[in-house]
């Protein structure tokens, strides 16, 4: 027990044992020991050293403690000792490290120098490097620790957080790796999330902010696991602005997020969590002793609405998100802080660039921008206000900067606004009681300020950007310089600067007013040949600008020298040659005789080869780190790039390659002219073609529509067909037993010839009304034909041949399909025909026979009551005509002009029926008759009365019968 003594700060007699032998019986009672609680006791008590003794407990107890983890799952004491072991091993803590350094000596003649310290920071990340390589080489080792994190027990979760931490802070990108491999890794890394303890939800944000740190894939995970409604969440929880320090892990874990990920900015807008951002905002009228913690909560807060609309994004997320900013009033809420009093400077100056990216290139959010008032008396417009800071120079430098890249982003593709800034420079729209955006553009562009001529020169220049129609009109605008002496125009006072600038430049001239200038002039008149006319006008401009160019100055000129040869390079590119004595050529043989193509080009590039050219380049945001390094704009370099190589080109032409080149141009003109014709004509013949296509198309339907009618009709005629057999199957047998008794029936006071003559009638019906259909079916015959002329018509004009030719074949068949339907209405004519004559010559054969008057008289009492039940019987068939009568006025009253062909098919099944239903109804009398006369033939033979000529008629009736049946067959 003397090691346990001497960990524990007891006395031990002999010599002390040192801290790595210490360290190693630790190590070999925690592998030897069988029992749990000894080596829990030696696990606890390298914790205890592993702070002081740091490097021996990590080369010689780190697989001992890694062990412990895998074997000893059961005891969560013991594993929250070796994690907390483990996690001071590879820890880079800084009080841990402070106190190290405090232990280094330092000697009187090297105790100002921090060497000592920068070397034991060093040495201390280098450690925890090496130490956590060694733990990762085993990529399970990872896993490990992530299965520990499903442990709900404090002393274990805990510890596994703060190890992964550490882990992720020493070597992020190959642990991230493991983390993304592994099974549920960061799925179980977000349930840390909704732990109920909050010292475990928040090291799971600082080690999410860890884990998420430059990998996009990790980001996108985290996002698909809710991350964003559970941190938003835990911000409202805590208080939003004025949370603390949790606020602040939150925010800092969605900028990990949401920065240059779209597809997870994309997912934040489509969740409506935008939305949920404008309640951090709201700002009360006190804003006096604002907190460290709120002001940097709310700075990232504004650093998140930047990164949505971020001008590196995409030109359709960008706008999307700030269509979304718009409709649920963030920008509304920006724009109030951005006029509020008491609000601090940096959050002010970050305020403004977030408004500044949130209106950029939108302008429905430029328009509502520019209706804002400050709460002055009288109300002041905020871009006035906001120019008023820009041209003060006692203004804080970031502060001006972010009004600068406020206003540019306001013009940003807005030529209304552009319009409207020019507008207040003319003379007609001055309003002398009130100060507009002109007037204080002008001011800073003429005051004692270098900076402020600076910053207003490029505002200026971006109310000019790409809009010729506001180069022309500030063309217009006057300036009096001073009492007695004419106004001059803004053009010419800009010219005049630069020259006085040139004059005193001996003295020490600023650059960055010069500069300033320089750049307003090149983007005016860039593409523009009458702002070009107008600057070439004045005989002293060009002189000036060659004397600039062809001078041997310092280092700090050549930048002068440059853009002075971009000018004249503009002044040849856009030279319209209304100017005699400035033509193209004339200006190109004055480079060449004063200054030489060579050196023209060769300062033409100090542009580009400038330092802070690269800089300004990269970004819209003008942030620099002193004022002296404010010279370019981010535009102007654009501008630069765009203009150097044409004006490279146009100064080396000689005046026939112009001439061949104007030729090229007019040459191209006109063939453009050709295609442009040539198009016109394709797309009216596409439109021809598609217009055809559509009547194809509809015709194609019809008869679609036609086909589906006559295979419905066909169907039905089938079905009538099998009806009618059936019936005449039933009629022959009727007629067999109706000839047998029509000789005695007829003798009955004339009661057969009367039922015989209104058969007679009714035939006369059914022919008048096969007439009528035979003259409908020649009216469709007629709607065929016109269809098909049409069709052949189409066909003519139509570019699908093919489709036009089936279209007519169709037709054709819907035709012979209509002929063939006559066909099958004229043989059923044919059979009522052969019905009608048997039944006359029923009739006749029943008058031929005689019988005894006497014998029949005992018979008419008891045919008394037959004949009522026939008269019934007549009454009904009379109902049933009536029935079908009405039946055929409410068929013709539903029919239409569109479906000729399906109506016409509706009446003939009509007729067809009402045909069947009038033979039904004779059958059942006939049927009643010869039952009736049967019994009477029956009784007159019982009576010993003899009936002639019976067995012959039955023979007959038979004959008959059979011929009907070869008939049908045939």
């Amino acid at each position: 027990m003397n090691f346990f003594r001497g960990v524990m700060g007891g006395q031990a007699t002999g010599p002390q044992p040192t801290g790595a032998d210490t360290i190693q019986k630790l190590c070999d009672r925690v592998a030897s020991s069988t029992l749990l609680e000894d080596r829990r006791d030696a696990v606890r008590a390298l914790k205890s050293l592993s702070k002081k003794y740091r490097m021996e407990v990590a080369t010689q107890a780190m697989d001992h403690l890694i062990n412990i983890l895998q074997t000893d799952r059961s005891d969560s004491e013991i594993l929250g000792y070796a994690l907390d072991t483990m996690y001071n091993i590879i820890c880079n803590d800084e009080e841990e490290e402070q106190d190290a350094v405090a232990q280094i000596p330092v000697s009187g003649k090297h105790k100002n120098v921090p060497t000592p310290d920068e070397n034991a920071q060093k040495q201390m990340d280098d450690l925890g490097a090496q130490f956590t390589e060694a733990f990762i080489q085993d990529p399970e080792h990872i896993t490990l620790v992530l299965s520990l994190l499903e442990e709900f027990d404090f002393h274990v979760r805990w510890p596994a957080v703060k190890l992964l931490t550490a882990l992720l802070k020493n070597q992020c990108t190959p642990v991230q790796g493991i983390i993304l491999v592994s099974p549920m890794g960061v799925s179980r890394l977000m349930d840390l999330l909704a732990d109920s303890r909050e010292v475990i939800r928040n090291d799971g944000l600082l080690l999410l902010q860890q884990l998420t740190k430059s990998n996009a894939a990790i980001q996108k995970i985290v996002a698909f696991e809710n991350a964003f409604e559970r941190l938003l969440d835990i911000i409202t929880e805590e208080g939003s602005s004025d949370g603390g320090i949790v606020v602040e892990d939150c925010l800092l874990l969605l900028l990990n997020l949401l920065r240059n990920n779209s597809s997870n900015q994309n997912f934040f807008k489509e969740g409506s969590y935008i939305q949920r951002m404008k309640p951090w905002f709201e700002v009360g009228d006190d804003n006096s002793g604002w907190s460290a913690q709120k002001v940097t909560n709310l700075h990232l807060m504004l650093q998140l609405v930047r990164v949505m609309v971020s001008p590196v994004n995409s030109p359709g997320a960008t706008a999307s998100c700030q269509k979304s900013m718009y409709q649920c009033g963030l920008l509304q809420q920006l724009c109030t802080i951005l006029m509020a009093t008491g609000v601090p400077a940096d959050i002010l100056t970050e305020t403004i660039n977030t408004v500044s990216e949130v209106i950029r290139g939108s302008q429905i959010n430029q328009d509502y921008f520019a209706s804002v008032n400050a709460p002055s008396n009288p109300p002041r417009p905020a871009i006035v206000v906001l120019l008023m800071s820009m041209v003060n120079e006692r203004q804080p430098f970031v502060l001006r900067c972010a009004v600068l890249y406020c206003f540019q982003c306001f013009l940003y593709k807005n030529q209304k606004g552009q319009g409207e800034i020019v507008a207040t420079l003319l003379p007609s729209t001055i309003d002398a009681n009130s100060i507009s955006a002109g007037q204080l553009l002008c001011g800073g562009l003429f005051s004692a300020d270098s900076l402020s001529n600076w910053c207003a020169a490029v505002a200026l220049a971006h109310a000019l950007q790409d809009n010729l129609t506001q180069k022309e009109q500030l063309l217009r605008v006057q300036l009096a310089t001073s009492l007695g002496k004419p106004p001059v125009s803004l053009l010419q006072q800009c010219t005049n600067i630069l020259s006085q600038g040139d004059k005193i430049n001996r003295r020490g001239s600023n650059v960055q007013t010069r500069v300033g200038l320089l750049m307003l002039l090149c983007t005016w008149i860039n593409n523009c040949p009458i702002a070009v006319t107008h600057f070439l006008h004045n005989q002293e401009n060009v002189p000036f600008l060659t004397a600039q160019i062809s001078e041997n100055l310092g280092e700090d000129e050549r930048l002068v020298q440059g853009l002075c040869a971009l000018l004249l390079g503009i002044c040849i590119y856009y030279n319209d040659n209304s100017l005699e004595n400035y033509t193209k050529e004339k200006l190109k043989q004055l480079i060449e005789k004063r200054i030489g193509k060579e050196n023209f080009v060769e300062k033409l590039g100090f542009i580009t080869k400038h330092e802070l050219y690269s800089r300004a380049a990269q970004k819209p945001q003008p942030v620099f780190p002193s004022p002296e390094q404010m010279l370019f704009d981010h535009e102007f370099t654009k501008l630069v790039k765009e203009l150097e190589g044409v004006i490279t080109k146009a100064v080396h032409k000689s005046s026939e390659d112009e001439k061949k080149e104007e030729e090229v141009k007019k040459t191209l003109e006109n063939h453009d002219n050709i295609v442009t014709q040539y198009k016109e004509l394709i797309r009216e013949q596409d439109a021809q073609i598609q217009e055809l296509k559509e009547e194809v198309k509809t015709m194609s339907l019809q008869t679609e529509q036609f086909q589906t009618t006559i295979t419905q009709q066909l169907s039905q005629i089938q079905q009538h067909k099998d009806q009618y057999n059936i019936l005449k199957l039933k009629l022959g047998k009727d007629n067999q037993s109706l000839s047998n008794s029509a000789g005695d029936g007829s003798q009955v006071n004339g009661v057969q010839t009367e039922e015989l003559a209104q058969l007679r009638e009714e035939v006369e019906e059914l022919r008048s009304q096969h007439t009528l259909l035979q003259t409908q079916l020649t009216d469709k015959d007629t709607l065929i034909n016109t269809l098909r002329s049409e069709a052949s018509q189409a066909a003519e004009g139509s570019a699908a041949g093919t489709d036009d030719t089936e279209l007519l074949k169709e037709l054709e068949a819907l035709r012979s399909q209509v002929q063939s339907q006559s066909a099958e209405i004229h043989q059923m004519k044919t059979e009522r025909d052969e019905l009608l004559r048997r039944a006359e010559a029923a009739s006749s054969e029943a008058i031929s026979g005689s019988v005894d008057v006497a014998k029949t008289a005992e018979l008419e009492s008891r045919l008394a009551a037959q004949t009522a039940e026939t008269e019934r019987l007549k009454e009904e068939a009379k109902s049933w005509s009536q029935s079908r009568a009405e039946q055929e006025q409410q068929l013709a009253s539903a029919t239409s002009s569109v479906a000729i062909l399906q109506t016409e098919k509706a009446k003939l099944q009509t007729e067809v029926q009402e045909s069947k239903k009038e033979q039904d109804d004779l059958l059942m009398l006939l049927a009643d008759q010869d039952q009736k006369i049967h019994s009477l033939k029956q009784r007159l033979k019982d009576l010993g009365e003899a009936v002639d000529d019976e067995d012959d008629l039955r023979d007959q009736t038979d004959d008959d019968y059979e011929e009907g049946e070869e008939e049908e067959d045939d």
